[in-house]
């Protein structure tokens, strides 16, 4: 059985991520942009980052959310973090419930490259320790703020 805690952090982290994730994260990010759609699938977000970070924005697509099965599935469209040098990166995410009550997730990504590029394996490990830590954030919110999202 996954836990409450999970259905409030897809609430968070996903439907509502344009509002929340500047507040946690503001040292981070911007601001999200809703640009298409009510947060769900089919959604296109824009995430914008600080002023001296790697990157400054990339556009996002929300290919598939099953509160059911608890995955979320999203694609990068667009933006600097994709280098010039790929085409799009996927990212399959299952949320599960942790034997303390919490919630692990766990992500998948895949990397669709232009040519021959390889990618460096330390650009790839930043990449996947960042979308672990935006679920703990959102995660230790809702476990301050158990009012939040219900």
């Amino acid at each position: 059985m996954v836990s409450h805690c999970w259905i409030l952090s897809i609430k968070a982290s996903i439907l509502d991520s344009h509002n929340l994730i500047p507040k946690l994260l503001p040292r981070g990010i911007k601001s999200i942009e809703l640009v298409q759609g009510d947060g769900g699938a089919g959604s296109i977000k824009q995430v914008n980052f600080i002023d001296g970070r790697n990157f400054n924005s990339f556009k996002y697509h929300i290919d598939q959310l099953s509160e059911d099965k608890f995955t979320y599935n999203y694609m990068l469209l667009e933006g600097d973090a994709l280098m010039e040098k790929l085409r799009k990166i996927t990212y399959e995410v299952k949320f599960e419930s942790s034997p303390s009550g919490g919630t692990i997730s766990k992500v998948t990504s895949k990397y669709y490259t232009d040519g021959d590029f390889m990618l460096k394996e330390e650009d790839i490990k930043a990449g996947k320790e960042k979308v672990p830590m935006m679920y703990k954030v959102v995660e230790a919110y809702l476990l301050q703020n158990p009012d939040a999202y219900v």
